[in-house]
């Protein structure tokens, strides 16, 4: 084994790595926020869908950027490295920082970047990425906002989840065969409610594994260092590393953060976003789940400001009374105590994150164009 072929391996590990430590807070935050699991079940559910996605819809993505976007065989070792450092420091930057960084999109920046650089970019392909990008979004700000104005509350009543003390699920030891049953005071539907939350974390799990599998193993795949098989494999499994490490810290992040935002909304945004990407992974094309989730919450956000909209006389109570952060305080409130429009999204930060999430990949372009024209690699 070369030492290039190991320093390439151990950069995807570090791509995978990173990618755990953010996809497992964004697809179980909600979980181990609400209790529904614990930090090391999240770790366990989230290694085993990412690698099911990635197995089965995974593929396709990885046939995309590893060699659907130039032409001929431009992924030597060299620029396999360098493309897949460009990956990796983008989302180390995101998780030690905060940015929002697209993976995908930074991924698709820095090998558009070495097409450009060497005259062989196929446009035609990355036009049509580029346009699924702008569609996306849109579709997932219209699905949302309809739920948002139409079917919100309904869900809101009808997901309501009440903790009650004790074990959700025990083992009924008195027959010959221990069987599991519900908690001395759980109910039916706390128990219905709870294993919900913990599928669609496992939904997005397996969307980010169908979509990211790619982003750490691609140009490995694609100059032949790996078969597909192995380079799944690899990736799923730094991933699994990143996430029983180091997103113990985002999923505390994320788990904190989402008190701002209602665990049914979050609950919304995650299928909507998920469906989306898994169907773009069908076809082959490496989306961005963090610019289409937060379309998607806008869209929640302005589904439910036609509501209050349509309720001119909706009253303003004090945070401490509905849970709401101090900073929205004076934020209307529907009489039955769901969220308004307010909590949400904030427009402000909103701004912020579309234009993080477009600044990263478009540098990413540049300077990897900058590195593979004018630096011998």
């Amino acid at each position: 084994m070369s030492l290039l072929l190991v320093v390439g391996l151990l950069v995807a590990v570090f791509v995978g790595f990173n990618i755990g430590g953010s996809n497992t807070g964004v697809a179980f935050g909600p979980a181990v926020g609400s209790g529904a699991v614990s930090k090391v079940g999240a770790a366990g559910l989230m290694s085993v869908s990412f690698l099911l996605g990635g197995w089965t819809l995974g593929r396709r993505v990885v046939d995309t950027l590893g060699g659907g976007l130039i032409q001929g065989d431009p992924f030597t070792m060299r620029v396999s490295i360098v493309v897949l450092l460009f990956i990796g420091l983008a989302l180390f930057a995101g998780n030690v920082f905060g940015v929002p960084a697209s993976t995908s999109m930074t991924a698709v920046g820095a090998i558009v970047g070495l097409g450009l650089a060497i005259g062989r970019l196929r446009v035609d392909a990355v036009v049509e990425i580029v346009g699924w990008w702008l569609v996306a979004p849109v579709i997932g700000f219209w699905v949302s906002a309809v739920v948002g104005r139409y079917w919100y509350d309904a869900l809101v009543e009808k997901m309501a989840i009440h903790r009650s003390e004790g074990a959700l699920v025990t083992l009924d030891s008195s027959g010959g065969i221990p069987r599991p049953r519900l908690g001395e005071n759980t109910t039916p539907r706390e128990f219905v409610g709870t294993l919900l939350v913990i599928l669609i974390g496992c939904y997005m799990a397996f969307s980010a594994g169908a979509s990211n599998v790619a982003n750490a193993v691609a140009p490995l795949v694609g100059n032949g260092a790996l078969t597909m098989n192995q380079g799944i494999l690899l990736a799923a499994g730094a991933t699994a590393l990143g996430a029983f490490t180091i997103a113990r810290r985002t999923l505390d992040t994320v788990g904190n953060d989402l008190t701002d935002l209602p665990l049914v909304a979050a609950l919304v945004v995650a299928v909507v976003s998920a469906s989306i990407v898994t169907v773009l992974s069908a076809l082959g094309v490496p989306a961005s789940f963090v610019v289409i989730a937060t379309m998607s919450v806008v869209g929640l956000g302005w589904g439910r400001a036609t509501v209050a909209a349509s309720v001119p006389d909706t009253p303003r109570v004090p945070a401490s009374s509905v849970g709401v952060p101090a900073e929205s305080a004076d934020a209307p409130v529907a009489t039955d105590g769901s969220p308004s429009a307010a909590e949400l999204y904030q427009p402000a930060t909103t701004a912020r994150v579309v234009v993080l999430q477009n600044v990263v990949p478009a540098v990413a372009t540049v300077v990897a164009y900058l590195v593979f024209r004018y630096v011998p690699v």
